[in-house]
């Protein structure tokens, strides 16, 4: 589960910082929001992608 957390985070990271040279630079705060919602999960200890893995079968 974990490995595939942290896959689709690396992957969205790099997906919004490509939408923001390639499209237009707002799409930096899409980067942001990810980076406060794993900051947010290690203080917490929940994640919503991790329930939403669960959801599709991810073990």
């Amino acid at each position: 589960m974990e490995r595939v957390l942290r896959g689709v985070a690396g992957a969205m990271i790099l997906i919004s910082l490509l939408l923001a040279y390639r499209v237009h630079p707002a799409w930096i705060w899409f980067t942001v929001f990810i980076g406060l919602n794993l900051l947010q999960s290690a203080f917490t200890n929940w994640c919503l992608m991790m329930n939403t893995l669960k959801k599709f079968g991810v073990k």
